[in-house]
């Protein structure tokens, strides 16, 4: 017998499946229905159907020849022996004030025949000495680290977060709070169903929601990929009293960040000021991080075996002590204060006589309070409950209409709950082996009418704390807006991931009329990245419909060869001003406008190429440009990107000016500053089409050309041939770097790269000379000698625009002139 003691996160329980596994059969008891039934479907993937059965208070799957039992503490088999295989989880619920006794006797007792093991906190070991002398323990390390990140707000709370508050109310007030915010969360409560918190869990795990408010339920092992965990309150009310936390309750919750190898971090939610101030102690946060607590000092106790011989008997035997110093008396749990309530009434206790009818009585008495409703209430649903079990069976019609009443899938959340917590009650009272006639059937209707209500329970958390629309813009909002799927139906509705966002009135965008003030912000971040090709593709489809197919030539938007609007210079040469031809001018001035919104939008698409120009324009209005770089920037822009250096002023640029022509795509070159992205064929074209550049146009823009008549927009002469700027810059650069690796007289040039341009050899020794260099003198080989010409040294000296003008000395005066005497005074 061992037990595995440790933190969460330490792989106990996967530990405690694979030993079950292990053996011929087993037996796990959890504290959790919700638990269980995760481990049930592990194991069954593992062992088949037929070999693994899941028994709960409410639900029992049990095949003819299972071996493989998971169960809740309470749902347990208690005959020691039978099984080859025990395991109890988190005995130090043992502690509990209303289910402790029970784990205590499962501690106790339940044994397996080859192996038993108990899993649970560290506090829980001086116990566990104590009560089971020569047991083997084992403790296990955190497998990540737990670290205190501090306060956060709600508007700052990072992604895969889990906040935990310790009533229905905030967590509501949190939930709807993410939902504006965020986008919504998943939302988990104890008195959710295990099908709605499985669902709901769901939600987090497929990343649909970032964020899960929960109660602390979700201390009791649920595995969730969190990685961070929000207290939005360090106190709770225990069933007796409002008192903080303990630390290791704190760290109990705060363990499920981080699983496996992630670290995982815990803090408080900033704002709120439910339940106290919102700070962890320097006491608390280090027993949380280090996972050192104060051990637990005693365990709960009840007699599990009590006498029936009487009523008077069963609560003396009930409320016995153990004798022993380290099990103390459980104080009176749900079930005990039913049955004294009970006993109280003469009308009920009177027929409660022989030792079958108190076992029957007690048994009815121990019907879990699903519904909440305290000891009070409670007793009077048991009450009528043993009016019917007193005298035998309860009728399958009885069961069958009560099933049915609580059948209805219509209401709000709180509702919902009110009824499953009221089926659940029903399908505790079906699984009971003699409560029910009929009962494998009325226990089926129970847990189907569950799983409706379940699924409409779901639902309805969904539609009030989750936003899909705001989640998926949280998402895609600040990441790569090719990412984003935005669509524009028929209708003209702007869709983003299937999510109306809003429509087009004309080319206006108009944001969704039922969207909240924070979703209008992200849905108009949303739209403003996405909308210029919308717009595009919406002013397209309208000037096929009413145009068809446009181009433009000479200043000019053509529909088959015939004028439909002007080109006029705008405020700058890339932003041209349009103006519908006459023969429209007559539409009326909804129609005019419209159609000249849709020739705009249509107009701006076309001029995508122009952005290198674009970029040169509002470059040249920047502060930071200064008046020397604005007039070199707004003169390269009049050349359509590409200008003589000696046009450029570079004298007056300063050197710190260098780096921002860079980034705006200017080179500056030996004999020309250009933008290598306006020398492609696109923007070329489109400068000669809308008349901003009407030099001779290259449709291929060939890196060389033979040059016949005008020099064409881009290209440098070079002798009877024109090279493109860029090309030539790149012969230059060549050459300059054979001029660096032969610092002695002379250097050589590989005219190789030229001639693969189609450059002639002549053309290229006028091209070179303008660069500055000169070829030298061929030697010619000795006579009688053979072999390869020895290669031309070349030279090289600034080109004459980039010298400094010689300083002539000064012509001396004509003698006898009134100079002349000047200068003899001077002298």
């Amino acid at each position: 017998m061992r037990a595995v003691l440790g933190p969460t996160n330490t792989g106990k329980t996967h530990l405690a499946i694979e030993r079950l596994c292990g053996h011929s059969s087993g037996a796990i008891g959890f504290p959790l229905r919700l638990l269980a039934r995760e481990v049930y479907d592990k194991v069954r993937a593992i062992k088949s159907d037929g070999q693994v059965a899941l028994i709960t208070g409410e639900e029992r799957i049990e095949p003819p020849g299972a071996r493989y039992f998971l169960c809740t503490a309470e749902a347990m088999p208690r005959t020691a022996g039978e099984l080859a295989f025990v395991a109890v989880d988190e005995v130090q619920l043992a502690a509990d004030r209303e289910r402790g006794h029970i784990f205590t006797d499962r501690l106790l007792h339940a044994r397996g025949r080859e192996e038993t093991m108990l899993l649970g906190s560290s506090t829980v070991e001086p116990m566990v000495r104590a009560l089971l002398p020569g047991i083997e323990v084992e403790t296990r390390p955190r497998f990540s680290t737990l670290s205190h990140a501090g306060s956060c707000k709600l508007s700052r709370l990072p992604p895969r977060s889990a906040v935990v508050a310790f009533s229905v109310e905030q967590v509501y007030a949190v939930a709807e709070m993410l939902r504006r915010f965020r986008g919504g969360s998943a939302v988990v409560m104890g008195a959710l169903s295990p099908e709605t918190r499985n669902r709901q869990v769901e939600l987090f795990q497929s990343g649909e929601v970032d964020y899960i408010v929960a109660t602390d339920a979700i201390g009791m092992g649920l595995n969730l990929d969190v990685s961070h965990v929000a207290f939005a309150s360090l106190s709770k009310f225990d069933g007796v009293r409002q008192r903080r936390l303990t630390p290791a309750e704190m760290a109990q919750i705060a363990g499920r960040a981080g699983r496996h190898q992630q670290d995982g971090t815990f803090g408080t939610l900033g704002g709120s000021r439910n339940g106290g101030a919102l700070e962890f102690a320097d006491d608390e946060v280090y027993a949380i991080e280090q996972h050192r607590f104060a051990p637990l000092t005693h365990l709960f106790w009840r007699e599990a075996e009590p006498r029936f011989d009487s009523l008077a008997t069963l609560i003396a035997d009930l409320e016995a002590k153990s004798g022993i110093p380290e099990l103390a008396a459980a104080p009176e749990a749900i079930d005990l204060a039913v049955l004294r309530r009970l006993v109280d009434d003469p009308a009920i206790a009177e027929g409660v006589k022989t030792s079958g009818l108190v076992r029957r009585f007690w048994e009815t008495c121990q019907l879990p309070d699903f519904r909440q409703q305290g000891p009070d209430l409670h007793a009077r649903f048991v009450a009528r409950l043993w009016q019917d079990l007193r005298e035998g069976q309860i009728g399958v019609d009885f069961v069958a209409a009560r099933i049915a009443e609580l059948d209805r899938t219509e209401g709000d959340i709180d509702t919902l709950q009110g009824r499953i917590a009221a089926i659940r009650s029903w399908a505790y009272i079906c699984q009971r082996p003699d409560w029910v006639l009929a009962r494998d059937e009325m226990a089926a209707r129970a847990r189907a009418a569950e799983a409706r209500l379940s699924d409409a329970l779901h639902q309805r958390l969904t539609e009030r704390f989750v936003n899909r629309r705001t989640a998926i813009l949280m998402k895609t909002v600040g990441k790569d807006a090719g990412m984003l799927r935005v669509t524009l139906d028929e209708a003209g509705q702007v869709m983003v991931e299937d999510q109306p966002i809003g429509h087009l009135e004309g080319f206006r965008f108009v944001v969704d009329a039922g969207a909240s003030h924070e979703d209008r912000k992200l849905m108009l971040a949303a739209a403003e990245r996405h909308l210029p090709q919308l717009l595009a593709l919406k002013a397209q489809a309208l000037v096929r419909e009413e145009l068809g197919e446009l181009t433009i030539e000479k200043g000019q938007v053509l529909r088959e060869g015939r004028a439909v609007a002007q080109l006029e210079r705008g405020k700058s040469a890339s932003r041209p001003r349009l103006l519908l031809a006459r023969e429209l001018a007559v539409l009326d001035h909804a129609q005019k406008a419209r159609l000249t919104g849709a020739l705009e939008v249509w107009l701006e698409s076309s001029l995508v190429p122009l952005a290198p120009l674009r970029a040169l324009e509002e470059g040249a209005l920047s502060p930071e440009a200064g008046s020397e770089v604005r007039a070199l920037l707004l003169t390269l822009a009049a050349g359509g990107g590409s200008i003589g250096r000696e046009a450029a002023g570079l004298a007056h640029v300063p050197k710190d000016k260098r780096p921002l022509l860079r980034r705006l795509g200017v080179t500056i070159g030996a004999l020309d500053v250009f933008v290598p992205a306006l020398l492609k064929p696109a923007p070329r074209q489109l400068l000669n089409a809308i008349g901003v550049d009407r030099r001779p146009l290259r449709e291929r823009m060939e890196p060389v050309i033979s040059l016949k008549g005008p020099l064409p927009a881009g290209y440098r002469r070079a002798g009877s041939q024109a090279i493109r700027v860029d090309m030539a810059e790149k012969l230059f650069r060549a050459a300059h770097d054979q001029r660096a690796r032969s610092p002695g007289r002379g250097f050589s040039i590989d005219v190789a790269l030229a001639t693969s341009m189609g450059l002639s050899p002549d053309n290229f020794r006028l091209l070179m000379r303008d660069a500055g260099f000169r070829p030298g003198v061929a030697r010619q080989l000795a006579e009688g000698a053979f072999g390869p010409p020895t290669p031309v040294r070349w030279s090289w000296r600034p080109p004459r625009k980039d010298r400094s003008a010689p300083q002539s000395a000064p012509r001396p005066a004509p003698q006898g002139s009134a100079f002349a005497a000047l200068a003899d005074l001077v002298r």
